[in-house]
């Protein structure tokens, strides 16, 4: 049996930043990982185009984001253009003076969120929050679709304003995924080795994984929430504090799908569409990213998971039908899918990244807190304020790591 001082399961965002914390310390690892790669939900793949980042893309909070500089150190390109989000495109489907009410109606809902969570109010779903008379709810329902992974009535009123953000958002052009493996330390690393089981029953964790038994003296658990509030990952003594913890921040579903473009000069560069802002199930187009020629969609929430129900290809479908909406039949012909992904289909995610579920806020803290100070947990679950980003991810596991460290 491997016997090290410590053992970090999972190799997202938060699975490297604790390898690396354990590396520098002088103490004896391993991590393992379930996939044939490294990077979790942060994964970069090259196409005709460019790279392509099928999970996390955006450096959030640019200005405070401890990545940025590590990238930077890389010599990778940080690219600070604005994001679409701020720039909609002129569309027949959407009117300026229409795009003018919904920044309103934003607007207003964002107040009365804010307002809602510091009135010492009990927790309750943020939809609760919206006007019950406004025309646009359909549309801020996509936005917490493509924000959230779920709609609004999913998504905990305390949690949803408890997320801290610079509303600074860079990108990496050679993609975050790419960065993120690229920052891997020399650690003894086993890919393709799933940790099915954790026993701390005794004096020293065993690892069960289908590669033979690791022993440690602390461990670092780095995995979604799907994975620890299912049967994937087990521990013995059983854990039902954490099941339930993570049960209550489920992973929501945000789906892209790329498009090559022919006469990419017809769309504005770095500029975003709506398929249909009248409802919420519709995708977000993203218009030339980086200038490339491309649109990049963005499908969230139950819509998203109800695609992937449909198959392979169902996404793409729907997205190349929504253009068509906007732009005409003769679209149709001018584009050409690059990727699609299926975060929810996906055996070692189950999602795409966290939410709290109404009157689980609470969960966050939960999940975090060490067991016997030999069990540490990290990942982006685990941030109170940083929660869905993978730079959240990142800076739990430096934490969770230093604590294993301290506790031998």
């Amino acid at each position: 049996m491997n016997e090290v001082d410590i053992a970090i399961v999972g190799a997202g965002a938060a699975g490297l930043a604790a390898a690396e914390a354990v590396a520098a310390s002088g103490r004896s690892g391993v991590l393992l990982e379930a996939r044939d790669r490294l990077g979790g939900r942060g994964h970069t793949i090259a196409s005709p185009v460019g790279p392509l980042d099928l999970g996390c893309e955006w450096l959030h909070s640019a200005d405070h984001n401890p990545l940025v500089a590590r990238f930077q150190a890389l010599g990778l390109t940080i690219d600070k253009t604005p994001p679409p989000w701020a720039n909609l495109a002129d569309s027949p489907t959407f009117s300026r003076e229409e795009r003018a009410q919904f920044g309103e109606a934003f607007l207003a809902l964002d107040g009365r969120l804010e307002a809602a969570a510091h009135d010492g109010g009990p927790d309750r779903p943020a939809a609760e929050l919206l006007d019950p008379t406004s025309r646009w709810n359909p549309l801020l329902n996509a936005f917490s679709a493509f924000y959230n992974g779920a709609e609004f009535d999913q998504v905990s009123l305390h949690d949803y304003v408890a997320y801290e953000d610079t509303e600074v958002n860079w990108r990496v052009a050679e993609g975050y995924g790419a960065g993120l493996v690229r920052l891997a330390p020399a650690l003894p690393t086993r890919l393709a080795c799933p940790v099915t089981t954790i026993r701390h029953d005794g004096s020293r964790l065993v690892l069960e994984t289908p590669l033979g038994a690791v022993s440690a003296r602390a461990a670092v658990i780095c995995v979604p929430t799907a994975i620890l509030a299912s049967d994937a990952l087990r521990f013995w003594p059983e854990l039902p504090d954490k099941q339930d913890a993570a049960a209550g921040l489920p992973l929501g579903l945000a789906d892209k799908v790329f498009l090559r473009v022919d006469e990419p000069e017809a769309f504005a560069p770095e500029a975003q569409a709506y398929g249909d802002p009248r409802r919420t199930a519709t995708g977000a187009y993203h218009l030339r990213p980086l200038h490339r020629p491309m649109i990049e969609v963005f499908l969230g929430g139950a819509h998203a998971r109800a695609l992937e129900g449909e198959g392979p290809g169902a996404a793409t479908a729907f997205a190349i039908e929504e253009l068509v909406g906007i732009y005409g039949s003769g679209v149709r012909s001018r584009v050409h899918v690059l990727a699609e992904t299926a975060w929810a289909a996906d055996p070692f995610a189950g999602g795409s990244y966290s939410h709290a579920l109404p009157g689980r806020a609470g969960d966050r803290a939960r999940l975090a807190a060490p067991v016997d100070q030999r069990l540490f947990f990290a990942g982006e679950a685990c941030s109170a304020t940083a929660f869905s980003t993978a730079h959240g991810a990142w800076l739990t596991g430096q934490a969770a790591a230093r604590a294993a460290i301290e506790a031998l």
